[in-house]
């Protein structure tokens, strides 16, 4: 008895899902004729000519009030302040950026390991503000050489940071930290 009654459960649940799959080819037939239905007649409804005109009168309203924005757009081209003193501040990091680039790198031409005030001296002397200057020690506390040298400067935000390594100097531009100095520690 239980097997049987297993059974015809079963065979009840293989109907219905059967059934299940039918009436679903049945509903999506259904949804696809009325889709057709709908868009034909909305192509020939009669208000369809009065809806055409408005939307094209919307449309031209529209690229008219854009065409007048990009005139006064053109119009007022000058860059605003803000964006000049940006652009300026760009322009003198990129030369005080080649002004640390071409002194580090005549400083270790003449001097393969030089010292911190042979640094700090020709970064002065090229028209760098000493308050604006940080230079990293020549030597650590236990009087051995350093493996390398860095040069720093404040510009605006910024820090123009130039390095010397095994005769190379490499310079790049990060942030300033948050006190407005480039390094951390005692070095200046």
């Amino acid at each position: 008895m239980i097997r049987a009654t297993t059974f015809q459960r079963n065979k009840a649940l293989r109907g219905n899902a059967t059934g299940a799959r039918g009436n679903a080819k049945k509903v999506t037939g259904r949804l696809a004729w009325a889709v057709v239905v709908v868009s034909l007649a909305a192509c020939t409804a009669p208000g369809d000519q009065a809806t055409v005109n408005q939307t094209a009168e919307a449309q031209a309203a529209g690229e008219q009030a854009a065409t007048q924005a990009a005139a006064a757009a053109t119009a007022s081209a000058k860059p605003s302040a803000p964006a000049a003193a940006t652009k300026a501040a760009a322009g003198a990091t990129a030369t005080l950026q080649r002004t640390v680039a071409d002194v580090l790198g005549s400083v270790v031409a003449a001097n393969s390991k030089p010292a911190t005030a042979d640094i700090t001296s020709a970064l002065t002397a090229a028209g760098v503000p000493a308050r604006s200057l940080e230079v990293s020690a020549g030597r650590t506390p236990t009087g051995l050489e350093v493996d390398s040298m860095e040069a720093a400067v404040v510009q605006a935000k910024e820090c123009v940071i130039g390095q010397i390594r095994d005769r190379k100097v490499t310079v790049t531009v990060l942030p300033a930290l948050s006190n407005g100095k480039c390094f951390v520690g005692a070095a200046g």
